[in-house]
This record gives C-alpha cells, sequence and structure tokens, in this order.
C-alpha cells in the first residue's frame, strides 16, 4: 500500500523526472510506479532540483480544477518562481512562467481574458472551414502521393493543424513553417524553449501591426478590436494561447490517431468494413494518448491535503491526465465497452476546461479521414514499436510516422 507522504516536497530528492513518464513506450507503467510508491498523488521532479506534485487519479484532478479558491492557475503564487529557485532561463519557462492570458488567470479575470477565445470561437464559420482544412490536406497530400511514401508527421499531421490555426489570424503558411519550428522548441521545455517564444511572438506583433494598419476579416483583427483586451500584451499572448495550444494538442491527436489506424488491428479493418472507425479511433486515443499527457499547473494557495500528499502553500500541481483517464474508477480495460465513453480528462474539466473541442474534432477528424482516403494500401514503413515520440514532459506526440503507400495512376 503506498503510505502517506507529508514531507516537505522542497525537501525531497531522488524523484523521479516528469518526462519519464511521457518518454517511455508504456506511460502506464510509469504512472503504475509512481502510484504504487505514493498513491493518487506522487511527488517528481520537472528539472534538477524543482520538484512538483504529480495529481494521477481522475477523482483528485477533478477536485483541484474546480477548485480555485485551493489551486490557483497563476504562476506567481509558485512559491520556487517568487523565491527565484526557478532560473529565469530555465525551459519550464514557456509553460510555466506568468503571462496575461486566461491561462495563467483565475476568476474574473479568467473570464475576461477567455470571453474573446470564446468569441472568436464561436465566430468560425465551420462549413467554411472544413471546406480549407479539406483543401489544405487534399493539397498537402497531392504534394507527396506521387512518391509512394511520406512522414505523415513531418509532411502532414504538423502542417494541418499550423495552417488552420495560424489561418484563424491571418497568418500565412510560410510564417507557419516558422511558427511550427518555434512551438516544437517552446513544448520541450528544453534549453532552446524561451528563444523560441521570443520568436513566436515576433512573428505575432508584426501580424498586429500589419491588422491594425489594414484591417481584415480574421482572428487578430477581431482580437485587436475586442473591449475585454486591455492592451497589445493581453492581445500578443491570447494569440500565443489560441496557437500554441490549437497547434500542439491537434497536431498530437492527428499524429496518435494515423499511428492506431495503422497498427492496430481493431481499426485497421476499418478500411475492410471492420467495425470501428475514425470517430471511435479519435476517442480511443483522447483516452489512452490524449494530446496533453501532463498539463501544467496549479498552485496551492494554502497548506491542503490531497490523496494523503500534504501540499503545503505555493507548491505546484501538475494534472496527470494520461493517467487520470486509465483510473478504473471512470475506465476498464475492455475497448469495446468503452465506444462512446467521453468522460476522459483529455480536455480537462471546471473553468479552464478547453473551449476549443468542436473545432479541435474536425480539423483532427477531416485530416485522418482524407489522408486514409487518399492514400492507398497505406501501412506504416517500420515497426510500430520504432515510432519514436517528440522529447517533451507535457505531451507524447510522434516525432514521425514514415508511410509506404500505391502512387496514384496520372494520366499522361
Amino acid at each position: 500500500m503506498p503510505t502517506t507522504h507529508r514531507r516537505r516536497l522542497a525537501d525531497m530528492t531522488g524523484l523521479m523526472p516528469l518526462i519519464e513518464t511521457t518518454d517511455t513506450r508504456d506511460p502506464q507503467a510509469a504512472y503504475r510506479e509512481l502510484q504504487g510508491h505514493y498513491g493518487a498523488v506522487a511527488p517528481v521532479e520537472l528539472e534538477p532540483g524543482i520538484p512538483a506534485w504529480l495529481v494521477m487519479g481522475h477523482h483528485e484532478i477533478c477536485q483541484v480544477v474546480r477548485n480555485e479558491q485551493l489551486f490557483s492557475r497563476d504562476p506567481n503564487h509558485w512559491r520556487l518562481f517568487a523565491e527565484g529557485v526557478v532560473a529565469p532561463d530555465s525551459g519550464l519557462g514557456p509553460m510555466m512562467f506568468p503571462r496575461d492570458n486566461a491561462y495563467f488567470a483565475d476568476g474574473e479575470k479568467h473570464r475576461r481574458l477567455r470571453g474573446p477565445i470564446d468569441d472568436g470561437l464561436e465566430s468560425l464559420d465551420e462549413h467554411r472551414m472544413a471546406r480549407f482544412i479539406r483543401a489544405t490536406c487534399t493539397d498537402l497530400i497531392h504534394d507527396f502521393e506521387h512518391l509512394g511514401r511520406a512522414d505523415l508527421v513531418s509532411d502532414y499531421a504538423a502542417i494541418v493543424p499550423m495552417l488552420t490555426v495560424a489561418g484563424f489570424f491571418g497568418i500565412g503558411r510560410e510564417q507557419g513553417h516558422e511558427l511550427r519550428a518555434a512551438l516544437i522548441a517552446l513544448f520541450s521545455s528544453a534549453e532552446d524553449s524561451q528563444p523560441a517564444a521570443q520568436r513566436l511572438e515576433q512573428i505575432l506583433s508584426a501580424t498586429m501591426q500589419s491588422r491594425r494598419s489594414v484591417p481584415t476579416d480574421d482572428l487578430t483583427t477581431a482580437f485587436l478590436r475586442h473591449p475585454n483586451l486591455h492592451n497589445d500584451f493581453e492581445i500578443q499572448q491570447s494569440i500565443v494561447l489560441m496557437i500554441s495550444a490549437g497547434y500542439e494538442t491537434t497536431t498530437s491527436w492527428i499524429a496518435q490517431t494515423l499511428r492506431l489506424m495503422l497498427t492496430d488491428q481493431r481499426f485497421a479493418g476499418r478500411m475492410r468494413g471492420g467495425r470501428l472507425g475514425i470517430d471511435d479511433a479519435l476517442d480511443e486515443v483522447l483516452w489512452r494518448d490524449p494530446p496533453m499527457s501532463n498539463m501544467p499547473a496549479r498552485y496551492a494557495l494554502v497548506d491542503c491535503e490531497l490523496a494523503g500528499a500534504h501540499i503545503q502553500r505555493g507548491d505546484a500541481l501538475i494534472l496527470g491526465l494520461s493517467s487520470a483517464n486509465n483510473d478504473p474508477r471512470v475506465h476498464t480495460d475492455d475497448s469495446w465497452l468503452e465506444v462512446g465513453n467521453r468522460s476522459h480528462l483529455a480536455w480537462s474539466a471546471g473553468p479552464h476546461a478547453c473551449p476549443a473541442q468542436r473545432p479541435g474534432r474536425m480539423i483532427t477528424r477531416i485530416a485522418v479521414d482524407t489522408a486514409l482516403h487518399h492514400l492507398h494500401d497505406v501501412s506504416l514503413a517500420i515497426p510500430a514499436d520504432e515510432v519514436m515520440l517528440l522529447p517533451s514532459p507535457w505531451t507524447r506526440c510522434p516525432a514521425s510516422l514514415p508511410v509506404r503507400f500505391t502512387p496514384p495512376v496520372r494520366n499522361s
């Protein structure tokens, strides 16, 4: 049985690095190891000398995300940040340092900053968006389908959401590729994450300046005009939030769904009349390998206890969404019985639940469907267990999905 852990988090050493729960072929084994020793809430190391609590239970995560009086999204409450223990140039900065957007705010400020995002998503013309996504997917496939081979991450899954989400803000294809490189570095939380975040902000500031001079029908113009956003920094950071969250999570969802449909016979049979199809695969990924495996962060506002862990004021808590989705209290091991079960926490819960679930699903579903429709006899070109992951303590996105397929016959 796990033991209650009452030592101060800052005094704990020899902790499992958080990245060991993502950079592995069996993340649930890493979570089980932590749960076996500590229970539903375990101490982990974010980077050398920087500990945090990893909340792994479904019920416990719901407790945290629905109680802003005890657990804040504002990193100014993070003791190790406030005391300067976390280095100013830490790779954790882009994901965990304060920013003036809805992700890092609580209460009334959160509602004010989330308003433009909700309004922007509500204003999207879904029929127009679906046509754009399908045309984008078809054009990308047309670029490589004659080769009979492709990388469905770098050639496809990583480009579709970037062109789509960047397109919401009037950012074109060339700068979209720049944004993608910056975001890969940002989500790695490695040494180059802060320069990457700065490059991202430079691109967005230039776009804002352009739209201020020549307004157009895009979300950048809408954000510039929105009364809830009080200055250019809030506008910029709100765009950063939408693009970074929309890009990373959707890329991972597309890539993981394609991987599943190419390697799991329950889904591979779909192209031969099998029972499970794309929507089932989308939900399976949300349960088993959600776009965000570990989500930063909440910060304790008072001393409290959570599932036997003694949380001190100022401690950081990471939401182990992937682990919580595997909690036997909400999910069984029988995938056939779980068809249609959407009580997962892939989009978190509470006031900060992802506002873009509907467009995210649209982008992912169209991308997967278009690839499977156009790439005939497509199959993975390497053994399934050789698929590598992009390094990140937060996500588990395949780095590459090399495939083979039959090129189309073109009239001469």
